[in-house]
């Protein structure tokens, strides 16, 4: 048989992982000392899971003790246009152009399984697989694995596909040589740094998730502070300002794989028609996205601070629908853009 390492990564991109990397399972005293760091200084904020899950995270043979080696694959996601085009269109919404087409865990698990098993009948060995959502440092381990760097915005570059590739890791009990780590191609460039809308890069190479929009518009569980509301602008799911300016992205292509394209949901809606969404309507539109993993009430959240800083009063009906909305939050949201769209209203309870 030809070299293990090729013959996997021939069959890799026959399934449609673009980019693909080995690395060996031992831990890395850096990743660990940095995550423990990140966590120490309560970084993580509602991510708890993060912290339940420090010790597997930090070392790969504490999530499998078996493992020897790990294949790091990546995914293109590459917009098709300007990702950045509808922050101008105050009446519309901004998805993270990750969010815009299917959930991406969906294609790439069934896609990492259909390479785990092949790697099981035709190597003699075992395998386990994992998408984000398992505590794995998928970043480092891209970078020990020669498939990128991480950049100064702490998210992965690659030189092929810049910012936009998904990561996925194949679990093995082969010992296969490591490829050469990629090297930082940063330089002394800082656009993702002054690119970002809240000051979350103010240090090179750490990021404050408590200001960061796409933590706050994800992750975070309560009322989002009115200083950072005002930052947001109508980006209503995650926040690609540090990704989209990145140098290397001249050398990215647009996804070829049609999963990944923009759904009428996602692509630049409608703020007004977000704002009305109920439970059932929300998990109707959002079923296949990963939009879903948010809720409803986070999601109009987020969709009626878009409306506050649209400074479109014609959109203050929108958010005058959600003054007895069932959740506080998004009572706190529509008061907060009533105000910012009809100054004084809050105060004088006419709306």
């Amino acid at each position: 048989m030809r070299d293990a390492k090729q013959v996997i990564r021939d069959k890799a991109r026959a399934i449609g992982f673009e980019a693909v990397g080995f690395c060996a399972a031992e831990a890395a005293e850096a990743d660990r000392r940095h995550l423990a760091e990140f966590l120490s200084r309560g970084l993580h904020g509602d991510m708890a899971w993060m912290a339940d899950t420090q010790a597997r995270r930090a070392a790969p043979r504490a999530l499998w003790p078996e493992v020897e080696s790990i294949v790091v694959l990546g995914t293109n996601y590459g917009p098709r246009g300007d990702p950045l085009a509808s922050l101008a269109r105050r009446d519309r919404g901004t998805v993270s152009v990750y969010a815009r087409g299917v959930d991406y865990h969906r294609v790439l698990k069934k896609r990492l399984k259909r390479l785990g098993r092949w790697m099981a009948e035709t190597l003699d060995c075992e395998v386990k697989v994992f998408v984000d959502t398992a505590p794995v440092m998928e970043k480092p381990l891209a970078a020990r694995a020669g498939v990128g760097w991480q950049g100064k915005h702490t998210n992965l570059i690659s030189r092929d596909f810049g910012s936009w590739l998904f990561l996925g890791e194949v679990f093995t009990t082969l010992t296969l040589p490591p490829d050469a780590p990629e090297t930082d191609h940063c330089g002394s460039c800082d656009l993702c740094q002054r690119a970002c809308p809240t000051g979350a890069l103010a240090e090179a190479y750490r990021i404050d998730p408590g200001l960061c929009i796409s933590y706050l518009t994800i992750e975070h569980k309560g009322p989002i502070a009115p200083g950072l509301r005002e930052r947001m602008g109508n980006r209503i799911y995650g926040c690609d300002d540090c990704l989209a300016v990145c140098p290397w992205n001249k050398f990215a292509a647009p996804t070829p794989d049609e999963a990944f394209a923009a759904s009428a949901e996602t692509d630049s809606p409608r703020l007004a028609d977000l704002a009305r969404l109920d439970d059932a309507a929300f998990r109707r539109a959002f079923a296949a996205s990963p939009i879903k993993r948010t809720g409803r009430d986070r999601f109009v959240r987020n969709v009626l601070i878009a409306i506050g800083n649209s400074a479109d009063r014609a959109l203050a009906g929108a958010a005058r629908e959600r003054l007895d909305d069932s959740s506080p939050l998004v009572r706190d949201a529509a008061r907060w853009a009533l105000e910012r769209l009809i100054p004084k209203a809050g105060t004088t309870g006419s709306y």
